[in-house]
């Protein structure tokens, strides 16, 4: 985490370790495991990397068979991407994009988003819904995606439960 916090805000070690007021050696021992600092000094370099530490909820999958022969899989939260990946332009892996090799899909358009988002929910695995899946665009998207009904209603708890609690 700390090593991401450093990266994301495009700092050297000896530089964010030099704001957080501590040595780049004990950085360094603390990004690749060497040493565990406490929750307080995490807060304080996370701090200084221009973060906050944050509570998200884990999100675990359960498989829904379908009449398709394949099951699905449907998380127990929805999945929030960073705002740059929930606005990039993107290339499925070939799982996922065998019928239209080497296609890309600017996530800022909204019709690419949504044809990515369908794909996605009728073939992804768990790791390609946290890659590619933002809850929120997803809720607002809903009503608009071409799924199976199957498809649908198995994911219909986690968007409608999750649209419900944001517009109270």
């Amino acid at each position: 985490m700390l090593g991401q916090a450093r990266e994301a805000a495009g700092l050297s070690q000896a530089a964010l370790a030099h704001r957080a007021g501590t040595s780049r050696p004990t950085l360094s021992a603390y990004e690749h495991g060497r040493r565990s600092p406490t929750l307080r000094t995490v807060a304080r370099i996370v701090a200084a990397a221009g973060f906050e530490l944050a509570i998200t909820p884990r999100i675990t999958f359960h498989q829904v068979a379908t009449d398709r022969g394949r099951p699905i899989h449907v998380p127990s939260a929805l999945p929030r991407l960073p705002l740059d990946r929930t606005s990039a332009t993107v290339e499925l892996p070939l799982h996922l994009g065998w019928s239209d090799r080497s296609r890309h899909y600017d996530l800022r358009d909204r019709r690419q988003r949504a044809r990515v988002y369908e794909i996605v929910l009728r073939e992804g695995t768990p790791e390609d819904i946290l890659t590619f899946i933002d809850g929120a665009l997803l809720i607002d998207l809903w009503d608009e995606l071409v799924l199976p009904q199957p498809i649908r209603d198995a994911w219909h708890e986690v968007v409608i439960g999750r649209a419900a609690e944001q517009g109270s």
